[in-house]
């Protein structure tokens, strides 16, 4: 029995996966996930001596993909700048019938659409529906990709960007705004790129909250991205406090989202303060916004469900138009 073993590298996984189709089958997977047809351990982390880096693992299951997988990722915040991704590694897709691998694919371009498009679908589900105006923290991969997102969601006419280097910052809003035709410009503070906005995306590195929840007005929506261990958090406790909070995946959140646990070890809120996961909002099992001065948070930490889906996407797209190098096993 020969199994064949498909590799895709980015360029072709980004062909074969447009952020309109991915925010579709993230909603379909987050779905998923909340009816239980997932197996979704926790992700380890190994931090490496010094400034090297981090290496991160995550396993999982998936039942409506009949996948399962592992994503290895090189985790390198100083990256910035070189021209490659923070996120770079593999992601090993298996088959479920006798347990084979049938892809290896670039995990960092997998990553950087999938967070985006798990975004742009909370924000379909969250944002009101004459959300205008957008504020981007950051100015890495994530931050261009939510940018491409949420113009897929909402009729996004004004983006503003902040970055801790003004001249990313620029670069960045030169670029989305030649590609997208819209009003976007770089700020200097933080405080002028949520200032009236509709929409908040962070993408940052940020250890410590750099958005009070102060800040913030009523009615506004925050996909918070960057943060992905317990020890970092993006937002503010009083900001999560003030917010309907919404997971992509409980169990992920109750131990590594990091914004909600500071909350609650500082009394802010209760464990009762996850609304729920995304997937039941789609479902209709949870209310989402509820009103018009709803702050409405979508908490992102990505999971493997997402990873897998999006893989076995491209992996049947790839087959279809013989694209990628294969490699027979067997």
């Amino acid at each position: 029995m020969s199994i064949e073993l498909r590799v895709l590298s980015g360029p072709e996984i980004r062909e074969m996966l447009p952020m309109s189709a991915c925010i579709e089958l993230m909603e379909t997977t987050m779905v998923a996930v909340s009816e239980g047809q997932s197996l979704l351990p926790l992700r380890s982390i190994m931090t490496m001596p010094g400034d090297i880096g981090a290496l991160g693992i995550m396993p999982g299951y998936l039942a409506t993909a009949d996948m399962y997988a592992v994503k290895l990722l090189s985790l390198f915040p100083r990256n910035a700048g070189t021209g490659l991704s923070s996120h770079l590694g593999m992601l090993v897709l298996f088959e479920t019938g006798h347990g084979h691998p049938v892809g290896l694919l670039d995990a960092a371009e997998i990553t950087a659409i999938r967070t985006a498009a798990a975004s742009g679908m909370a924000t379909r589900l969250l944002a009101r529906g004459e959300a205008t105006r957008l504020g981007i923290l950051g100015t890495g991969e994530q931050a261009r990709r939510h940018v491409e997102a949420m113009i897929a969601v909402r009729p996004i006419a004004d983006i503003r960007i902040w970055g801790r280097n003004p001249a990313k910052a620029q670069a960045l809003a030169a670029s989305c705004a030649a590609i997208y035709d819209v009003g976007c410009r770089a700020v200097e503070q933080v405080a002028d790129a949520v200032a009236g906005a509709d929409i908040v995306c962070t993408t940052t590195h940020a250890s410590e909250p750099i958005l009070p929840g102060a800040w913030i007005e009523p009615g506004t929506h925050l996909n918070i991205v960057g943060s992905s261990i317990p020890s970092t958090a993006e937002i503010d406790g009083d900001l999560v406090a003030k917010s309907r909070f919404f997971v992509d995946y409980r169990d992920s959140a109750l131990n590594q989202a990091g914004e909600y646990l500071r909350a609650i070890a500082a009394g802010l809120i209760g464990p009762d303060h996850i609304l729920g996961e995304i997937g039941e909002v789609a479902l209709g099992k949870v209310a989402g916004r509820c009103s018009d001065d709803d702050i409405t948070i979508y908490k992102s930490l990505g999971i493997a469900a997402q990873d897998i889906a999006a893989g076995h996407h491209v992996l049947a797209r790839a087959a279809d138009r013989n694209i990628g190098q294969c490699v027979s096993f067997g």
